[in-house]
């Protein structure tokens, strides 16, 4: 059997970074700690190995840097979306911190909540744990000279590694960030690995429906997910992949989990359902699946 590839997409990684940098433009201190966690040796070599264990020896997607840097991408941008609803991070409900360092540790956990897999998959969350506190006692004194807020922004930043997976659930605004940003990053050229080294599973299958994974304004709420699929196949990642993460912390209500067939297998006959929407625990058909590419675009915030 093929070992499927270490599947990086440097365009793709590119293209999240420059997102990133956007959001971070006028947040000096997560600035900081992306290009401290970007450049470190430790953390390098700590996702080219994660992405070993995962992809080369389990036949798995991507979990190294491009990973990463994706699920970040969509952290970051869901967190900007958040501003002005009811849906504030804790680390300002809480007095711990103001936006900035809200960033800050969403961007540090989604960068290295997959860390822990360069020990093995299972129990990878508490691997990484283990692992990322020492760069984070290592990187936090370059930004915060407080002993007291470096350990509060270490504590935000571990709890969202834990519970990436939503099993403990996230238990703040920033950890469900991470949990539902982590499986945001299912487009179909991220999941071919997996399906070309013969892993012809549900999983595999249904991963190579999905067309594109949209984030923008909600009409109804702060959040819209939206996921363009190919065909009807894709449903299995919505429901069993991405739904439970949405569900599972803080942000439950704050994300409008929509899931839509393209024109073209709507031409071709190709398709069973045109589209879902998440209501609470169970999903409902997306009447006019349209209705969803209609919205205007996100606008850019710098």
């Amino acid at each position: 059997m093929k070992k499927p590839s270490v599947n990086q997409d440097p365009d793709l990684e590119a293209h999240s970074a420059r997102i990133i940098e956007r959001h971070l433009a006028r947040r000096p201190r997560a600035k900081k700690m992306w290009e401290l966690l970007r450049g470190d040796p430790e953390v390098q070599t700590g996702w080219r190995m994660a992405n070993y264990v995962a992809a080369t020896k389990l036949g798995m997607n991507d979990h190294g840097q491009t990973h990463a840097t994706v699920a970040t991408a969509s952290a970051l941008t869901m967190l900007d979306l958040l501003e002005g609803s009811p849906f504030c991070p804790d680390i300002i409900t809480g007095k711990f911190g103001d936006r900035d360092d809200a960033a800050l540790v969403v961007l540090a956990a989604t960068l290295c909540h997959d860390l822990g897999n360069m020990v093995h998959r299972e129990e990878h969350a508490d691997l990484g744990v283990v692992l990322v506190m020492p760069v984070l006692d290592r990187l936090l004194p370059a930004i915060y000279e407080d002993p007291g807020q470096r350990t509060v922004i270490r504590s935000f930043i571990l709890s969202a590694i834990y519970t990436h997976h939503g099993v403990p659930r996230p238990l703040t605004i920033e950890a469900a960030l991470v949990c539902i940003a982590d499986s945001t990053d299912m487009t179909r050229g991220r999941g071919r690995a997996a399906f070309e080294s013969g892993s012809i599973t549900i999983h595999s299958v249904s991963a190579l429906a999905i067309e594109k994974v949209g984030i923008k304004k909600g009409a109804e709420k702060p959040i819209d997910l939206v996921i363009h699929m190919s065909s009807s196949a894709g449903i299995f990642q919505v429901q069993e992949i991405l739904a439970p993460k949405v569900r599972a912390g803080p942000l439950a209500d704050a994300v409008d989990l929509i899931a839509v067939t393209d024109e073209r297998s709507h031409a071709a006959a190709q398709t069973i359902v045109s589209g879902i929407r998440m209501q609470g625990t169970k999903f409902v058909p997306q009447k006019n699946s349209r209705d969803s590419h209609a919205r205007p675009p996100l606008k850019k915030r710098t």
